[in-house]
């Protein structure tokens, strides 16, 4: 059990606060590459900080406070240039490293551009990474941004799915290193759901946890597995420092702020040898709701839904003050441990865990995959899996679901509801 000031600092994450220090020594997935096909600018939020990203006329990205430095202006309304933003109140421009280009009335009075060159805008890089937009708002130097072995993966159809939750970040990733809530919230409760009584499913009869250099590894065995299973052998990965890696897809839990977290899902699904090569040159990405429209409850049909239902469910911030922690905890206790080590190693100017400095390694991540030569190698379309709804998140659009159809070869009208 924690008390009220240690849980506290678990879940802030404001510059100046022990985690915000810990999380701005980290690259964050904030966007999609593919949602700027059609637009140049996006306002988010991410740590605290109101921010805009954007893409220029020559295709470089940036990531600049929200408001000019002028008169407040929103920037998110500006538009792209060929080397920077441009505010749309009252034209000044600014590039990627925050610098103030242009003044325009201001440069005719004093060609000289004396207050230009006394104005910047904070700005914090930006990196590509497997379809997704990545931002860094640490201190130099700034460490690899990361490209995990799913991003080298080909011949698969991917996807990236977004939900904002409103709740705090921290109960979202603890989560991700909970091996039993799976019998029960996507087992036995999605039984009950539809309507059933029997049969429950298998039961966790051995659980077990163990830290590595990218994060920690969660096994179980159930009453319908043994040692020699996939889920006891190679186990899933609790991602340093949100996220969750399961097979061929990963899921961070990204805090917008203390009251907000983005889950971002990233998804790979192999096509059938007899459909190589396949060739995806963006990849989709969409919003899911989390609220039934009808209802106002919410959603509880897919599996990262159900996840939500348990998050926010806690409230905005989990009072572990109230808590009382059993044996198949150990993996929670663990990486909260691990959490208030990383912030005395930032206190003393080291790297929190999982800090990529080695751009080898940094350019292909790799931890345990279950399943990994299918992934990398593919399958015959006589053995390949066939076409169900997705599963993971709500409201999948008809336009992503026959894409993935036409992918697959299934040549049939998309199910996803």
């Amino acid at each position: 059990m924690l008390d009220a000031e240690r849980n506290r600092m678990l879940m802030e994450v404001d510059a100046g606060t022990p985690m915000g220090e810990v999380l701005r020594r980290y690259w964050h997935p904030i966007a999609a590459e593919s949602e700027f096909a059609d637009k140049h600018t996006k306002p988010v939020r991410l740590l605290g900080e109101n921010l805009v990203l954007y893409k220029d006329l020559s295709g470089k990205y940036g990531l600049l406070d929200r408001h000019c430095p002028h008169r407040r202006a929103d920037l998110s309304y500006g538009w792209a240039e060929q080397d920077g933003l441009r505010c749309n109140y009252h034209g000044w421009l600014f590039g990627q490293n925050g610098k103030c280009l242009a003044q325009p009335y201001e440069d005719i009075e004093d060609p000289s551009g004396k207050l230009r060159k006394t104005i910047a805008i904070k700005n914090y890089r930006v990196s590509a990474q497997g379809g997704l937009l990545w931002a860094y708002m640490g201190p130099d130097p700034a460490p690899e941004p990361p490209c995990y072995e799913h991003f080298h993966w080909q011949n698969g159809f991917r996807q990236i799915v977004f939900s904002e939750i409103p709740c705090n970040w921290f109960q979202c990733q603890e989560n991700s290193i909970d091996p039993v809530h799976f019998e029960w919230m996507h087992s036995n409760w999605d039984i009950k759901l539809n309507g059933k009584t029997a049969p429950y499913s298998p039961s966790h009869i051995k659980v077990d946890f163990e830290e590595f250099d990218l994060g920690f590894i969660y096994r179980r065995i159930r009453t319908d597995t043994d040692e020699n299973h996939a889920m006891w052998r190679l186990g899933r990965v609790c991602l340093w420092p949100y996220a969750l890696a399961t097979r061929s897809h990963i899921e961070w839990r990204v805090p917008i702020d203390d009251e907000t977290t983005l889950s971002v899902g990233w998804f790979f699904d192999r096509v059938p040898k007899e459909k190589e090569p396949y060739v995806q040159n963006s990849v989709p990405h969409w919003y899911a709701p989390i609220r039934d429209e009808k209802t106002g409850r919410w959603i509880t049909s897919h599996v990262m839904n159900q996840d939500f239902v348990a998050w926010v469910g806690q409230g905005l911030f989990a009072d572990r003050t109230q808590e009382h922690l059993g044996r198949s905890d150990r993996g929670i206790a663990m990486i909260r441990q691990r959490y208030f080590r990383d912030m005395e190693a930032v206190k003393r100017g080291e790297d929190p865990k999982a800090v990529i400095r080695d751009p080898e390694q940094a350019a292909r991540i790799q931890f345990p995959i279950d399943g990994l030569e299918l992934f990398r190698d593919g399958q015959d379309n006589a053995d390949h899996p066939r076409r169900q709804k997705f599963a993971f998140l709500a409201g999948q659009p008809p336009e992503i679901a026959r894409a993935y159809d036409d992918a697959m070869g299934f040549g049939e009208k998309p199910t996803n509801k």
